[in-house]
């Protein structure tokens, strides 16, 4: 992996696709930050798993390794949050050791992950218990993020995993926004 000036970690990395960037922005509304690579690439072919830096170009701490980006897929994450699914999520890993152990697992290969980044972006690694995300190793408190690691590095996340495989097709529509087009409103599809 190239190596990134700590001044302009917060800036998508040499050799990150513009079109890429691009339909993240229409996906999240807003620029994204720290974007390092395309992660996981939806069935319908965009982005919607960014990686991202372990620090913005002012040396903050960037809350998230593997960012979900489609709009789509969050919100039925969301739908997944809301139903009670994370607390009983939580409750099974205080009761099976082996599930506890998979979840350790997915924890210490995250944290890995982003300590290889922030070496090769030359930054600090991040201060110990934000290395992490989702509420990995103890409990689970973020989907979203949980379900981000297991599309960035499939077979990873038991929790991701599962949610994973809970959600409906959010591709099924087509894509979730189109950057060819500047009249779609951002984080949405031409047809919503």
């Amino acid at each position: 992996m190239t190596s990134v000036d700590p001044t302009t970690a917060g800036e998508p990395a040499p050799g990150v696709d513009p079109a890429d960037v691009a339909a993240v922005e229409r996906q999240l509304g807003r620029p994204p930050r720290g974007v390092r690579g395309v992660a996981h690439r939806c069935p319908c072919g965009l982005p919607d798993v960014v990686r991202t830096a372990p620090r913005l170009a002012d040396g903050s701490p960037f809350p998230t390794l593997y960012y979900l980006t489609c709009p789509r897929a969050a919100s039925a994450i969301g739908t997944l949050e809301s139903s009670g699914m994370m607390r009983e999520m939580t409750d099974r890993l205080a009761a099976d050791p082996e599930l506890r152990a998979a979840y350790q697992a997915a924890h210490d290969s995250y944290v890995a992950d982003r300590a290889a980044l922030a070496h090769a972006d030359g930054v600090p690694p991040l201060p110990e218990g934000m290395q992490s995300a989702g509420g990995m190793p103890t409990r689970v408190k973020c989907l979203h993020a949980l379900v981000a690691h297991e599309l960035a590095a499939p077979g990873s996340n038991p929790f991701g995993r599962e949610a994973l495989d809970a959600l409906p097709d959010w591709w099924g529509k087509g894509p979730c926004v189109h950057v060819d087009d500047p009249d779609a409103a951002p984080g949405r599809a031409r047809d919503e």
